[in-house]
């Protein structure tokens, strides 16, 4: 069986965390008169948030999830999809459960690491998609839907994927603070203000260990990581760069090829029509 629940009114945790530290950063930055009002004004949403819990709300959405859970999960490393037979009924026989409402996922910009943005906040990271986890665990798995921008406005589901860690980080995002990814190596980070701070062990083994660096100093880390494997690089030409593609801008067209976020895992991934289930290899640096 299904729950269907009616999306309710959204608060802090629905919330551009960018601009909340932008506001703040550019209450420290600058000092010209009025310089400051920025911080005291509201927060907007998340762009088209109600095109976001449309689509996790929706009975596609659901259905997504109970096929993906419904499956078994591929073993080894291979990127061999696996078709999932489908169903009239796909949530037959499942535990009732909610996709609970989207989160922002947040990612470093190219410009940002290619070295040609400066290290403030609104150059430095950008909204690449949406996140939300189950309101249940189902046989012992967790799932996270993800939603991706839709050409001239809006969200689609694109993917769901094995685990929860993506919404479980996002949702870490707090008032004056966003929490952002280094998809190429799963590491999250919250930035406050131009301190970036590290939340799992990815983050704190590239960050050397250290509590935390300025966000000038963490350019020049992912610079230095990153920058001449960018897409149109040597590298990228070569046909070994591999886990370092960056998110697509959130204006650009929708695409029938699967979505996958960065890292390994088990995704079920929209093609079409096609419902396909495979584990993708973890990237190398190679």
């Amino acid at each position: 069986m299904r729950e269907t629940r009616t999306p309710g009114v959204r608060t802090a945790s629905r919330l551009s965390r960018l601009t909340a530290v932008l506001a703040l950063g550019a209450s420290v930055l600058l000092s010209t008169p009025g310089a400051g009002r920025a911080a005291e004004d509201p927060l907007p949403d998340i762009p088209d948030y109600q095109a976001a819990l449309d689509a996790v709300k929706s009975t596609a959405a659901l259905n997504a999830v109970c096929r993906f859970l419904a499956a078994p999960v591929p073993q080894g490393g291979s990127e061999t999809p696996q078709t999932i037979p489908d169903k009239a009924e796909p949530c037959e026989g499942m535990p009732t459960f909610t996709i609970k409402d989207p989160l922002a996922l947040n990612e470093i910009t190219p410009g940002f690491v290619a070295g040609t943005s400066p290290p403030v906040a609104v150059e430095a990271v950008r909204l690449s998609y949406l996140v939300s986890s189950l309101s249940v665990t189902i046989n012992n798995r967790q799932a996270t839907v993800i939603l991706a921008p839709t050409q001239g406005g809006g969200w689609h589901l694109a993917a769901v994927r094995e685990g929860d860690s993506d919404a479980a980080y996002a949702a870490k995002a707090g008032v004056g603070s966003l929490v952002f990814s280094e998809p190429q190596i799963r590491g999250w980070y919250e930035l406050r203000l131009l301190t970036v701070k590290p939340l799992n062990d990815q983050a704190r083994e590239a960050l050397g260990g250290q509590s935390s660096v300025s966000l000038s100093e963490y350019q020049k880390l992912v610079k230095a990581r990153y920058a001449d494997k960018l897409p149109g690089s040597d590298y990228d030409t070569r046909g070994m760069s591999s886990g370092y593609g960056t998110a697509r801008e959130p204006g650009d067209a929708t695409s029938s090829a699967p979505l996958l976020i960065g890292g390994s895992g088990t995704a079920l991934a929209l093609a079409g029509g096609a419902v396909l289930l495979f584990r993708r290899r973890r990237a190398t640096t190679g």
